[in-house]
């Protein structure tokens, strides 16, 4: 047989394997000197011997490949046509004409299939109820030419980021401007195969200056705008010494894939120097996990509490005790002290409603270590142990950005909005040096800290002085110069009820070291002054707390 060109061979192959079953690959081909094809081999795709890459000996990644010999080679002769050379028509496996439709090599999306597809994406419809739509249409899958995965990977692709006419010579030309208006303005644009923008990272001066004081903790999050304006922008946050976020980079992503992350994460490191920081809160996304443990290694690493503990009626809304598991799962993340609590708790809730097989609950027991307050407590989170940090500086592009903003609008838009958000930093500052919260105690330790913190980390300190009166102090232990104190605190659970509880926590004191230890999770808010530490220091009457416990992420400057 011969062929004009190589199409001609390939969908002629491909055609006789979809009757017969098999799937069809290419496995090797040659070009002369001119790009023309000289040889060309197509095979059944269960043609090689693939080795399992998985880590796990006992999971090991399915494999296609069974060694079948089934192939066709062609060569281009003499005349510029293309023969076969070789034909193997005998496989070393079953065939299955009812299945051929779901071969990579026979799935194809028409015109009129992505355009419907498109404007039902675009009508929020979501894509399984999308896909549905065709079968239907179709009279049953078999009759379709791609299944619900080729549609979410096609509207995957086209949802990357749109220009406008205009729209990269705008960006290109803000950053030009900016560059010019201060030299440490910071940006990236990282362009494809064509040329064509694909990712764009900027930070301005004032955002790099800042990391140089608040570089501990920060927040990545790209959900915000994505969600509202289909817009996809990431940004990334810390929290300065009035508790307010702070902007510390953004980007318009074309993609949110494992290798789009670590682009931009690595840009971001650039842009601060390479001082990764302490500490990252992400949401759950498995792409942006798999960044941050490529760039940050050595940094702590969160999830967000709060996008977790939103999918609870999503994951476990199907079972008939739903009311009763979502209170059992919330009593063992938040009320857990300790991490046997916690392991105490949750097993028990799995036994109790018989739930030990669901795999989101699987998966997020085995990551605990990431998310449940209990195991992350030793560390400082500044409070942001949910990405709602990021949220809330997404929301303050509210009133800058809509629905019809393009990229061109928003670069503009964008140093408006950042202009508002120094203003109201400014203001803070402004009041913190000009005025001077009143103390309300004649604790000297109150003094201490009204010279030394802003004026809102200061109201969270007489905050915690306060509670204090719904402590109690009870020394259970003293070794030499280590105090074990009870405390016992009386918590209101349910304001209109009226319903109290009282939770015992225990505060660990060397005082002749002066090493404080609480068993509560305030640390992570606060720093380790929470309530019941400070009911130990004010009954011991300590008058100063060493410098160590003084956090200087939230001094006055």
């Amino acid at each position: 047989m011969t062929f004009d060109n190589e199409n001609d061979v390939r969908e002629y192959y491909t055609k006789y394997a979809k009757v017969k079953g098999f799937g069809v690959m290419r496995r090797s081909s040659n070009t002369d000197a001119n790009g023309q094809l000289k040889y060309l081999t197509l095979s059944c795709t269960r043609n090689g011997k693939t080795q399992s890459k998985s880590r796990n000996m006992l999971k090991p990644n399915p494999s296609a490949g069974l060694g079948c010999k089934a192939k066709i080679n062609i060569a281009r002769g003499p005349d510029g046509k293309i023969y076969l050379s070789t034909v193997i028509l005998d496989h070393n496996h079953p065939l299955s004409p009812q299945k051929s439709r779901l071969f990579r090599c026979n799935k194809r999306l028409d015109f009129h299939v992505k355009r419907k597809l498109e404007l039902n994406d675009r009508a929020r419809i979501r894509v399984n109820k999308n896909f549905n739509s065709f079968v239907v249409a179709a009279d049953g899958h078999d009759n379709l030419t791609f299944g619900e995965k080729d549609s979410r990977n096609y509207l995957e692709k086209i949802r990357r980021l749109k220009l406008g006419s205009g729209d990269a010579e705008a960006v290109r030309d803000y950053f030009i401007k900016m560059q010019s208006d201060n030299p440490n303005f910071f940006s990236v644009m990282d362009v494809d195969d064509e040329s064509r923008l694909r990712n764009v990272f900027w930070a301005d001066a004032r955002s790099r200056a800042v990391y140089d004081s608040f570089h501990d903790v920060i927040t990545f999050d790209t959900t915000y705008l994505m969600n509202k304006y289909d817009m996809p922008f990431a940004c990334f946050v810390g929290v300065n010494h009035h508790g307010q976020s702070v902007l510390l980079g953004c980007a318009l992503l074309s993609n949110e894939d494992t290798a789009t992350f670590v682009w931009l994460f690595q840009a971001w490191l650039t842009c601060m120097s390479n001082r990764p920081p302490k500490v990252v809160v992400t949401d759950q996304a498995k792409a942006i996990q798999n960044a941050v443990e490529i760039v940050f290694s050595d940094s702590r690493y969160r999830w967000c509490l709060w996008h977790i503990m939103k999918k609870i009626p999503e994951k476990l809304g199907g079972y008939e005790e739903y009311d009763h598991i979502k209170v059992d799962v919330g009593k063992a993340v938040y009320d857990s002290l300790t991490i046997t609590e916690f392991e105490v708790a949750w097993l028990d809730m799995l036994e109790k409603y018989d739930i030990g097989d669901n795999e989101w609950l699987k998966g997020l027991y085995e990551h605990r270590h990431r998310w449940v307050p209990t195991f992350v407590k030793d560390a400082f989170w500044a409070g942001m142990s949910t990405t709602q940090r990021s949220e809330s500086m997404n929301a303050f592009f509210d009133g800058y950005v809509n629905a019809k903003t393009t990229l061109k609008h928003f670069v503009s838009q964008y140093e408006n909005a950042l202009r508002d958000k120094v203003e109201k930093e400014n203001i803070a500052d402004f009041n913190s040096f000009n005025s001077t919260i009143p103390s309300i105690t004649r604790f000297d330790i109150e003094k201490q800290f009204q010279s030394i913190y802003t004026n809102s980390k200061f109201k969270e300190f007489q905050e915690e002085l306060t509670d204090i009166m719904y402590c109690e102090r009870k020394l259970i232990q003293k070794e030499g110069a280590i105090e074990t104190h009870e405390i016992t605190e009386d918590v209101l659970i349910d304001e209109e009820k009226g319903w109290r509880k009282d939770i015992v926590y225990h505060v660990y004191f060397n005082e002749e070291e002066f090493e404080i230890k609480c068993s509560c999770r305030h640390f992570e808010f606060r720093g380790i002054l929470c309530r019941h530490v400070l009911c130990v220091l004010t009954q011991k009457k300590i008058k100063e707390v060493p410098q160590k416990y003084i956090l200087d992420r939230w001094k006055k400057m």
